[in-house]
């Protein structure tokens, strides 16, 4: 059955489509005979003409979609598209901060449920921010503090040494800083995250074991599809792709089977089909991606599988059965 399918992400003039995974996904819907639209999440609307539920629409262009440098995609004439009458699929594919903006957002979609599926369920997107979520699982992390008193912070450096310091709710590396075991610039770096951010920071200890890998893995409906092991590049801690990082194939150990085990029929129960977890050292959890997943190309890449074809399995069943 072809599907009438709406990618919710960012302009796809600034993508890298060596690797993005909603490029990915793209060519994959296309590849199954299903129409595929692209719009900014910028024009996404709510309008109220006396009915029950209103009308949720946004811009879109018709897209046709190739694995070509440069001239990657072709568009046709951008038009206000009503989501529940013209879409069957929606992938909410924007890049975070997870902010007011974000949230609002997912909220409008939510509106959707019963008409058009909405992928990751945005609701439980807006119950489960990455950084947040996984406090569910704490038994599988590292010590962790999540604080905005200095002298909370100061506490815990003191008590672990050398930390890593994280905004809750950043994305791809970005802003996470490590504070020596003398605490040089403690203080300081926590001025500047309480004037750039009024939520609470994420501090860890600086975990050693990074130097072997930190593995992102993906579950598919709470299934394990695939994993890479992320490396910092030179002078880097930080073992993100977008920072830098590179990436060797991957299998799980015991104790990362067991972490994937735990939430897997939680996360299928609320609806985040595509999910990806970091877990640093073959054994500490330290993120549940469920905003805009990525690292399915380079799973793919040294794997030989086809993780957005599995991705799109799981999304045909669920419209089939909502």
């Amino acid at each position: 059955m072809s599907l009438r399918v709406a990618v919710q992400m960012d302009p796809l003039e600034s993508i890298n489509i060596a690797g993005d995974s909603s490029f990915a996904l793209m060519l994959a819907a296309q590849a199954r005979g299903h129409s595929v639209w692209h719009y900014d999440v910028k024009t996404l609307a709510w309008e109220g003409d006396g009915s029950a539920s209103g009308k949720i629409t946004a811009h879109a262009a018709p897209v046709t979609v190739q694995r070509v440098a440069g001239g990657h995609f072709t568009a046709g004439e951008r038009r206000r598209v009503d989501l529940a009458a013209d879409i069957d699929v929606i992938l909410m594919r924007q890049d975070p901060p997870f902010d007011l903006g974000y949230i609002s957002a997912a909220l409008l979609l939510d509106r959707l449920k019963g008409t058009t599926l909405v992928s990751n369920d945005p609701r439980e997107v807006v119950n489960a921010p990455e950084k947040m979520f996984v406090l569910d699982y704490a038994r599988f992390m590292p010590p962790t503090l999540i604080a905005r008193s200095l002298d909370d912070l100061r506490a815990f450096q003191g008590k672990h040494g050398a930390v890593v310091v994280k905004p809750l709710h950043g994305n791809g590396g970005k802003a996470i800083f490590k504070i020596d075991a003398d605490g040089t610039n403690l203080s300081a770096l926590s001025e500047v995250f309480d004037q750039t951010w009024p939520e609470p920071h994420m501090v860890q200890p600086f975990l050693p074991e990074v130097s072997e890998g930190d593995k992102r893995i993906v579950l598919i409906d709470g299934k394990f599809a695939g994993a890479i092991n992320r490396f910092p590049g030179k002078g880097e801690f930080r073992s993100n792709l977008a920072q830098g990082g590179h990436a060797e194939a991957a299998t799980l150990t015991p104790r990362e089977e067991e972490i994937c085990a735990a939430m897997g029929p939680e996360l299928a129960r609320r609806g985040l089909v595509f999910v990806g977890i970091d877990v640093i050292g073959g054994k500490w959890l330290t993120e549940i991606n469920v905003t805009s997943p990525t690292g399915i190309v380079a799973i793919d890449k040294f794997n030989g599988t086809d993780t957005a074809a599995l991705i799109w399995d799981a999304l045909e069943r669920r419209h089939a059965n909502q």
